[in-house]
């Protein structure tokens, strides 16, 4: 009898269940589900999307699960995502109210999942029973513009640390000396070691572009009598200077020489330099000259007080004297290499034809910049490297290698980790904006943005501005791989305008929700280099988000031209789904 019982409510109960199921498949029907966005995208390596929308009131019953499985499908496969599910006894008010549906899905994105959809599939379960409802697509595929992206290199060169400028030296002869009231030169002062000096100068016929001779008379009444006494002296030196290049047979190059005269007159600088250095009286007594200079009145009646005072008459002996005098200062060019010199020995050093020494460190530095072969940039900075530890030697020996590299990406396997190496080294000499400016670039060669990101952006901090405009190329890319799209814009913005650099900005604008930008910035990037296929690619796909259909047309039209593997992908490009059923569009891609 208690079996009988017992069968008797499992049989009521499948009976309930039997019932039940049916209903809330049926009423499963009038959900109202959708995905966001549709088609779904890829960023960051990764698929986002949010299911959104409403169960219908009475689906939930008590002691019922009803369960959202979500798929997304490709090809004869399928990725299972997580599920939802409902307690019916855990939604009261689903007996007159809707159940709102929300719920984030994301998953890594491969290839494979370019084209696909998502499905949906309901199930309602009571106990061990249960039933499906058909599968119901909700999105199509996924858009890959983000992809898109290019990498953008930078090979940033350190300076070189060498002047080919012409540089001026100045010469200073110790002054020549008169007798009070006089302006002849003596002869005893041409014999002294200053004129053998002025004279062994004059003589090696250094290249010379002034000759400033300055003229000075001692305050005494005596001296002010004659104003032009300065004047003569700075005067009677010039002649001496002009007379010795005739002797030394200067020619024609005498004229290139400017003379300047600076006679000083009524002036107390001098005296109050000498009186400081003076040692021979005491700090109060100097202190009563400079009152004197300072209470005013005329220049005589100023050196009519000094004469008063007691210590006068050894200040005219022992200070006085010096005033009388003429200084000579010479400005002369410093004897430098020519380019065509330097450019010859630094191909003997590479070839060790010569010794290293042959050429300072800046000077070899220097002569690589002066040949366009990065062959033979390269030799010369790897003689550079051993000349002692200079970062920005192995610095700019990886940045040949970078460029190199940038010219002919066939070069980047055998060259990436030589770059790598003299970076490394580089490094530990010296973290500089031009050493983490070209990690970024090898760092990002190497497939890892986000490290490389890193390092540009600490590249930027004290960087040059030249610097800045490259690493901001390398930063932008990096910054659309993070899907970091409005600072990608910024990056790019102010980098150099290469046709990468210019797409990439317009790929970040297209991708930031700025179409019309976008535009102009591929535009830019085609006019820059009209055999940027990618570029007319990326202006369609801004003309498809601007609903302009024959500018569409036109640009993919010049992309397949390019580049005929566009065909393919602009076929299967969801960008382009509102076209591509179109004549104009398909016969574009013929």
């Amino acid at each position: 009898m208690r079996k009988l019982v017992y069968s008797l409510v499992i049989f009521l109960s499948m009976a309930v269940a039997g019932c039940t199921l049916p209903q809330m498949l049926k009423l499963a029907k009038e959900q109202k589900l959708e995905v966001k966005p549709n088609p779904l995208e890829v960023h960051k390596d990764t698929v986002n999307f949010d299911l959104s929308g409403n169960l219908p009131a009475k689906l939930l019953k008590k002691g019922t699960v009803y369960t959202l499985n979500t798929f997304y499908k490709y090809g004869d496969n399928e990725l299972a995502l997580a599920p939802i599910a409902f307690k019916g006894d855990d939604y009261p008010n689903n007996k007159t109210e809707q159940t709102p549906v929300t719920k984030a899905f994301s998953f890594p994105y491969k290839a494979a999942y370019k084209s696909g959809t998502v499905e949906i599939q309901g199930v309602a379960a009571k106990g061990t029973k249960s039933k499906t409802t058909p599968r119901l697509a909700l999105a199509t595929g996924v858009i890959t513009t983000s992809k898109l992206v290019q990498n953008s290199y930078y090979a940033a060169f350190a300076d070189h640390g060498y002047n080919n400028q012409e540089e001026l030296v100045p010469v200073v002869i110790p002054n020549f000396n008169f007798e009070r009231g006089r302006s002849v030169l003596r002869k005893s002062e041409i014999k002294a070691d200053k004129g053998k000096q002025l004279d062994a100068f004059i003589a090696s016929k250094n290249i010379t572009r002034t000759v400033t001779i300055t003229g000075t008379h001692s305050p005494e009444g005596l001296e002010r009598i004659n104003s032009k006494l300065s004047e003569e002296r700075a005067t009677v030196i010039e002649k001496y200077y002009r007379d010795q290049m005739k002797k030394y047979d200067y020619q024609g190059v005498a004229a290139e020489i400017k003379f300047i005269l600076k006679p000083i007159v009524d002036d107390w600088n001098g005296f109050k330099a000498a009186l400081a250095a003076y040692e021979g009286i005491s700090a109060d007594e100097k202190a009563a000259y400079l009152a004197a200079i300072n209470n005013g009145g005329s220049f005589e009646d100023q050196e009519k007080a000094l004469r008063k005072l007691k210590t006068y008459n050894k200040v005219f002996k022992d200070v006085y004297p010096g005033l009388r005098a003429a200084k000579t200062e010479i400005l002369t060019v410093k004897a430098k290499k020519t380019d065509a010199e330097i450019s010859v020995l630094s191909k003997q050093i590479t070839k060790g034809e010569v010794g290293a020494d042959a050429l300072s460190f800046e000077e070899l530095m220097y002569s690589a910049t002066l040949t366009p072969s990065l062959d033979e940039k390269a030799a010369i900075y790897e003689a550079a490297t051993k000349k002692g530890s200079n970062w920005n030697a192995n610095n700019n020996l990886a940045a040949t290698y970078i460029q190199m590299m940038i010219e002919n990406p066939a070069k980047a396997s055998d060259l990436s980790e030589k770059a790598a190496a003299q970076l490394d080294i580089a490094a530990k000499l010296k973290e500089t904006p031009e050493v983490l400016a070209n990690l970024a670039s090898i760092t990002l060669m190497k497939g890892n943005a986000y490290k490389a990101y890193s390092y540009a952006a600490k590249a930027l901090n004290g960087a040059s501005n030249d610097v800045k405009r490259g690493v901001n190329g390398v930063k932008g890319a990096c910054e659309i791989y993070k899907a970091k799209y409005s600072d990608a814009v910024t990056s790019t913005s102010s980098a150099i305008n290469t046709d990468v650099n210019l797409f990439n900005k317009g790929l970040a604008q297209l991708l930031n929700k700025d179409n019309s930008n976008a535009g102009s910035s591929f535009v830019e990037c085609t006019t820059k280099n009209p055999n940027f296929a990618l570029g007319f690619y990326g202006a369609a796909i801004a003309a498809a988000h601007n609903g302009s259909g024959d500018v569409v047309v036109s640009n993919l039209t010049s992309a397949v031209k390019l580049d005929p593997s566009l065909k393919e992908k602009a076929l299967s490009d969801l960008e382009f789904a509102k076209y591509n059923t179109t004549d104009a569009f398909r016969n574009a891609l013929k």
